[in-house]
């Protein structure tokens, strides 16, 4: 069994998150590179800073612009919409394994989402017609008697989920949806995968983004894969395929694999300061966070306004291998101002910190398409 220290496991992690250097590379095929390596990246559309998917890229990608995910989709095929733990862009070279989710999906109970009848009239629609928003079916209401708006939405979802439309493009952030057949690019291969290769997958996904994982975290929302992953663990370690890891102090087992731990030796993390999404593939998991990191993080625009603590869109910041505090701010794009209304350090910010936060705020604010920062920082 490794045994590492917790610095150690935390440059384990940041480094294959692709948060310690830029070995995503970058524009658009640096964006292609950090997508297929982190798995998946969650889109959201809170837009109080830039939103979540683009966010998410642009802390590990350098010269990104929100242009090349639209171009990845819809020109180069080489990204798709589905479901991960959430909405997110995954790579097309992954296709295959979402298919496993859809089948799942497709052997529910059925008209779980809309009415069979509903179903089979978006479906046509769209067969017909070609592309189609969900608003395109609002007049629908007005022409047929047995018509409910809210019904078609929900076949839409229902038909996206089960792999029967895909979503071609977004338009003003609004899903387009057309048959699967018409988005996937020629040569895609859609043999849906074993329970030991979808557990396979998963193992391998997991550990190649986060550096290290445990099996709850292997799992995460997964239950159905639960025993298959158990099992796929065992005969990989045996297998030397991946190696039991932990940290010193720590019971918990961890995975990792000789290639995580090789990239991790080969950097050092910079003195800087990274302001993520509270989406980021990297603090999405909070316990996993609090255990690595010591960094007890919540998202409170869920939370009543009055029990808030930090405020409704607290983006996480980074300073070298530590999470160093949060930060309340707003991109006003009018005005072209960021305001930063708190900054709230884990322990009391030093000189240094402060520097570096200011330069990652300017950064940011560009970023955000804004040309000053305002407000406490």
């Amino acid at each position: 069994m490794l045994t590492i220290s917790n610095k150690e496991a935390r440059h384990l992690v940041l480094t294959n998150q692709g948060l310690t250097n830029n070995f995503f590379g970058n524009k658009k095929e640096g964006t292609l590179k950090a997508i297929e390596h982190l798995g998946y990246v969650q889109i959201d559309t809170i837009s109080v800073v830039e939103r979540a998917h683009h966010h998410t890229i642009w802390s590990r990608v350098n010269d990104y612009r929100k242009s090349y995910l639209d171009e990845l989709m819809e020109q180069d095929k080489t990204v798709f919409e589905y479901w991960s733990h959430a909405a997110a862009f995954l790579p097309m070279r992954d296709f295959r394994f979402s298919l496993y989710r859809k089948n799942l999906f497709a052997t529910r109970k059925k008209n779980w989402y809309a009415s069979a009848k509903i179903t089979r009239f978006v479906f046509d629609r769209i067969k017909a017609e070609g592309p189609l928003q969900s608003k395109d079916f609002e007049e629908e209401k007005k022409k047929q008697g047995w018509w409910e708006w809210k019904e078609s939405k929900r076949a839409l979802e229902q038909l996206f989920m089960e792999g029967k439309l895909m979503v071609a493009k977004r338009q003003g952030f609004q899903k387009v949806y057309d048959l699967a057949e018409n988005v996937l690019p020629a040569g895609t291969n859609t043999k849906a995968p074993t329970e030991e290769e979808y557990a396979g997958y998963l193992i391998e996904k997991t550990i190649r983004a986060n550096g290290m994982a445990a099996k709850g975290e292997i799992g995460y929302l997964r239950a159905h894969a639960k025993p298959a992953i158990i099992k796929m663990l065992k005969e990989m370690e045996e297998g030397g395929l991946i190696l039991p890891v932990q940290i010193k102090g720590g019971a918990e087992i961890f995975y990792t694999t000789q290639q995580s731990l090789e990239r991790a030796e080969s950097t050092r993390p910079a003195k800087a300061v990274s302001i993520l999404s509270p989406f980021d593939n990297c603090v999405i998991q909070r316990a996993r966070l609090k255990n690595i990191f010591d960094f007890d993080y919540t998202i409170e625009c869920y939370v009543p306004e009055p029990k808030r603590k930090y405020g409704y869109f607290c983006l996480p910041f980074l300073y070298g291998d530590m999470f160093a505090g949060r930060i309340d701010c707003k991109a006003e794009r009018g005005e072209k101002v960021l305001y930063v209304k708190r900054v709230f350090y884990e322990k009391k910010g030093d000189s240094r910190l402060k520097t570096e936060l200011g330069k990652a705020l300017k950064k940011f604010a560009a970023f955000n398409g804004c040309v000053e920062v305002k407000g406490m920082h």
